[in-house]
């Protein structure tokens, strides 16, 4: 078996800092695709940015007419006509500002928008195993900071680098103008500051990624605790959780301090040698002026314009620790999207076969809502003349646990309508037989053959599709029921999510909530009961109208008046239909079609219940040892 992912999971910024990548700013080239469709409102913002910064660079010269005229004239009309036109500068120019600063930050918000679905579509494509190797709160903490770091690049430091960049460029071309040797003195400071940027520019980055690693960690812990506030709290381990999580901000802000720190020292550094040199031009400037070799109004634009170049550079030195951080926030984020699964839709997929007389798998509710399955002309249920299972010589092991197989060898048909259980030892293999049907993992040896099509040569959406699972602790979202329900199949009418609920037992509770099936569940369902949530989880399968069931464990935690309910409701789901059954309480498979004993990674046993018991062997040990369990559970 290949690995789960192509990309090494230290190259995403989730494992040790050293074996990460070395951060380019060239990545940031990747954003630029983003940019593309929006192509017109980028070039109107660029162009705005152009203008904008170009309008700026007038009012130095502006100043230099207006001392010189000032001084060489005994009338204002000049000075009238200089002000005149400044203030028609300042109105365009604030029109330009304007524009500019809209569309940037439109863009921003645009690209952010699109890389957060681009990222999450590929997180919903990536195997199990990717997950496996990552806590989901340290995942979503990293990809929402790296978001917000890469929408700063493109609604704010991208046109502040380009602003910067033209107001230095076009100052010292203006600065040549005046003076060429005062300027090449005020650019012999240029070195020594591009030397320590990139000095600082590296360890900031370094330290950033650290300060980013450690809020990712405490994210994690947050969201973890949280999940399992539950058992937190049966615990009393709140205080023990809280000064963990404590340990973690304050880890945190320990490296941000050191971050700050240091970030402080480079831009006092940056500023003093920059404006150490413009001391040095205004001392010179000063003595030009003296000796006559420049006018008043040409030193003071000199002078102005020397700010306008210091501050641009100052702000470029800022503003690349900026693009730094960016990098290594796009880079992780691409290492995510560029995932490529290893458990993907083939090249050319197979589409599953239809029934015998060629009836295919139909919604299980006519178009009227009446409830009940379907029933096609050949008077069969939907489903009942597909749903076949063969494993041919499975053999399989966990990727973190290579040469420790979890099933080996096995061998197992599952024909159209039967009932087979699945029991065994904890650890035996019967939940990775599920894994392995819906194809979160493929085999290391042998096949699987779903409708006698290897699971590997159908589209996983078309696969999964026709599997529907009700799981022990059913997983329910924090919507509506009427949400719940629906999530079995996309489209459903509200009278086909009323006609599951009554054939899952549940539209008398349902209907007894004030918003009925508006009424919203909380987070995994909080507010229902463990009978409730698996009524829910029955609907939604019904609806789905699987051609395989999957029961795992899916009456395990009820009391015996839910246990009731929900069995009538499986009973119901279960007509016809091929079902998978998971169970630890043996009384659950007793009247499966066949029972099937997985123990060491193999099958063992397989048959009806008596004739299991009979033989006296792996089965006949499990339900002895239950049979006792209860026997001391009871006393």
């Amino acid at each position: 078996m290949s690995a789960p992912y192509v990309e090494d999971p230290e190259k995403e910024g989730l494992g040790p800092e050293g074996k990460r990548r070395k951060r380019r700013l060239s990545v940031l080239a990747r954003l630029l695709p983003l940019l593309w469709p929006h192509k017109a409102r980028f070039a109107l913002a660029v162009a705005c940015l152009f203008a904008a910064s170009g309008l700026n660079l007038v009012y130095p010269w502006a100043a230099k007419l207006a001392v010189d005229v000032g001084m060489g004239a005994r009338t204002t009309d000049d000075l009238d006509m200089i002000a005149i036109g400044i203030a028609g500068v300042f109105v365009v120019n604030a029109v330009l500002v304007w524009l500019r600063h809209y569309s940037m930050s439109w863009l921003g918000e645009r690209v952010v928008a699109d890389l957060r679905g681009m990222v999450f579509d590929r997180v919903l494509a990536l195997p199990l195993a990717w997950f496996h190797e990552r806590r989901s709160g340290e995942l979503v903490g990293r990809l929402a900071s790296d978001v917000t770091v890469v929408e700063g690049v493109v609604g704010t430091e991208l046109s502040m680098a380009l602003r910067n960049g033209l107001q230095m460029f076009g100052g010292l071309v203006l600065l040549f103008v005046i003076d060429v040797k005062l300027t090449l003195l005020m650019l012999a400071i240029v070195p020594p500051i591009v030397v320590t940027t990139i000095y600082f520019g590296k360890k900031i980055r370094t330290m950033t990624r650290a300060v980013q690693d450690e809020l990712a960690q405490v994210s994690g812990q947050v969201q973890e605790s949280i999940g399992a506030i539950a058992t937190v709290q049966s615990f009393v381990r709140e205080g023990y959780e809280a000064k963990r999580y404590r340990r973690g901000v304050e880890g945190a802000f320990a490296k941000t301090i050191d971050l700050v720190r240091f970030r402080s020292w480079f831009f006092a550094t940056a500023m003093t040698a920059g404006y150490a040199g413009v001391a040095a031009v205004i001392w010179l400037g000063g003595r030009a002026l003296v000796r006559g070799d420049l006018s008043a109004g040409a030193l003071t634009s000199f002078f102005l314009y020397t700010f306008i170049v210091a501050g641009a550079l100052a702000d470029l030195a800022g503003l690349w620790g900026a693009l730094q951080r960016a990098a290594g926030a796009t880079d992780r984020l691409f290492a995510v999207i560029d995932t490529v699964p290893d458990i993907r839709d083939p090249a050319q997929p197979l589409p599953l076969p239809d029934g015998p007389g060629g009836a295919k798998r139909r919604p299980p509710y006519d178009d009227h809502g009446g409830n009940g399955p379907v029933v096609p002309s050949s008077g069969r249920p939907a489903t009942a003349a597909v749903g076949s299972v063969r494993f041919e010589g499975v053999s399989f092991a966990y990727p973190a646990r290579r040469g420790q197989p979890v099933l080996h060898e096995v061998d197992l048909v599952v024909e159209p309508g039967e009932v087979v259980a699945l029991v065994g030892p904890s650890g035996a293999g019967k939940s990775t037989v599920l894994s392995l049907l819906y194809r979160f993992y493929d085999v290391d040896g042998g096949r699987i053959l779903f409708d006698g099509v290897d699971v590997r040569h159908l589209r996983l959406a078309e696969l999964r599709g026709s599997l529907a699972m009700v799981a022990q602790e059913p997983v329910l979202f924090s919507g509506t029921l009427r949400d719940n329900i629906a999530y079995g199949r996309e489209g459903a009418t509200d009278a086909e999510i009323e006609a599951a609920a009554k054939d899952a037992f549940a539209h008398d509770f349902i209907t007894g909530f004030p918003d009925g099936y508006a009424t919203v569940i909380g987070e995994r369902g909080t507010k229902l009961s463990g009978g409730q949530k698996q009524r829910i989880a029955l609907a939604r399968a019904l609806l789905a109208n699987p051609r395989v069931l999957i029961l795992d464990e899916a009456t395990s935690n009820l009391d015996a008046e839910s246990e009731a309910a929900v069995q009538a409701a499986l009973a119901r789901l279960m007509h016809g239909r091929t079902t998978i059954v998971v169970a630890h309480r043996l009384s659950t498979v007793r009247d499966a079609d066949r029972i099937v004993v997985i123990e060491d990674a193999r099958i063992v046993e397989q048959g009806g219940h008596d004739d299991l018991m009979a033989r006296r062997g792996t089965y006949h040990r499990l339900v002895e040892h239950q049979l006792i369990a209860d026997h001391r559970a009871a006393s």
